[in-house]
């Protein structure tokens, strides 16, 4: 395997790992605050989950996107367009799971009419969609364009069209006024969602920072220079970010310019520090770890979700089998916040247990 992929692998596997954790607690309530989202203004690490996914898209397309564009416009199309709707149906699908429920002692469907939109896997897919048509026909320059301008214009559009709190958001009124309330999450007690229509354009540009790093390594090579050169810009990143703060809070929920710069800094700061342990330093007896969930990323992706929504499905005692589980070993063996960790890591583990079966039997999934 090309060593450049290996660093992406890891990334993505430890991306998805502290994702599976950060969505698997044994209790929200009794949750180690860093392994919660910021509340709204602010950050903490499991905000840069979904936006590093964003950036591993972006770099794993450095690799392929060429190979593609190479087949003709047509071709390209086809893939893009088709890889990004199966990877949306498949979140919209996820979100509408177990599809029925029971009322009245027998089973009815779940009202598409209720069902959410948007999400995780939907933003992923709509950011991969549009970051390749900019890349295919604007280039790299072109990119860097749309990314300074979609940087700055959504927050013009933030500012004077709203503010920037939970309800008077331009990208909530976007929502409900496209999508309508029902369609939206209400996690926040309020029709508000953090993966809304508006808030999917910076997002963007993480996936393209992701790429333009990706065609540097590619360019420079496993080198000190390249290393040197990607810390420095995510140094910047950083310090732009945190100047923009100042004017436009980093806000994870709203995915804020100055978050979109925060975590790609971040970003490239991770980054070069993988690939001089693992390529120049050739330490890699820890990485097969992280590999098995990079290289079945979307797949242990939705067997995490769905399987943690089943557990919560199946009844036992008073409740559901999750919450026993819960409950009966790990809060009583270890505490609240040590058994909510547990059993977080527990589920990772069985998660990662899946993608080991499907790695040694050389099973890939993708799309």
């Amino acid at each position: 395997m090309n060593n450049r992929y290996l660093s992406v692998d890891v990334l993505r596997g430890l991306t998805v790992t502290l994702m599976i954790i950060v969505n698997s607690p044994g209790n929200w309530g009794t949750t180690f605050s860093p392994l919660l989202h910021a509340q709204w203004h602010g950050f903490t690490l499991t905000d840069l989950v979904f936006p590093t996914f964003m950036f591993v898209v972006g770099n794993a397309m450095s690799f392929s996107l060429e190979k593609y564009a190479a087949k003709g416009s047509a071709e390209f199309l086809k893939k893009v367009f088709k890889r990004a709707a199966i990877i949306f149906l498949l979140g919209f699908l996820m979100y509408w799971f177990p599809f029925v429920h029971s009322e009245n002692g027998s089973l009815a469907f779940n009202a598409l009419s209720d069902t959410r939109i948007m999400g995780v896997l939907q933003r992923i897919a709509l950011g991969y969609l549009f970051a390749s048509l900019i890349l295919f026909y604007w280039k790299e320059k072109g990119a860097i364009w749309f990314s300074v301008i979609a940087l700055f214009g959504y927050w013009l559009i933030m500012y004077v069209f709203g503010d920037y709190s939970l309800e008077g958001n331009s990208g909530i009124m976007l929502d409900k006024f496209i999508l309508g309330a029902n369609h939206m999450y209400h996690g926040e007690g309020v029709a508000f969602d953090p993966e809304g229509l508006l808030s999917t354009l910076p997002a963007i540009v993480n996936v393209i920072a992701g790429y333009l790093a990706g065609k540097f390594i590619q360019q420079k090579g496993n080198s000190f220079e390249a290393i040197a050169t990607l810390m420095v810009c995510g140094s910047l990143l950083l310090f732009a970010a945190l100047t923009w703060d100042l004017v436009f809070p980093i806000n994870k929920k709203l995915w804020t310019s100055s978050f979109v710069l925060y975590t790609t800094g971040l970003d490239l700061l991770i980054l070069p520090v993988l690939i001089f342990i693992i390529d120049i330093r050739q330490k890699t007896g820890w990485t097969y770890f992280f590999e098995v969930f990079g290289k079945n990323t979307l797949f242990i992706y939705l067997v995490s979700e769905v399987g943690l929504v089943t557990l919560y499905l199946i009844p036992a005692g008073e409740g559901s089998l999750a919450s026993w589980l819960y409950e009966h070993i790990f809060s009583a063996l270890t505490g609240p916040y040590i058994g909510s960790l547990l059993f977080a890591l527990a589920w990772m583990m069985v998660c990662w247990l899946v993608g080991y079966v499907l790695d040694k039997k050389k099973i890939y999934i993708k799309v």
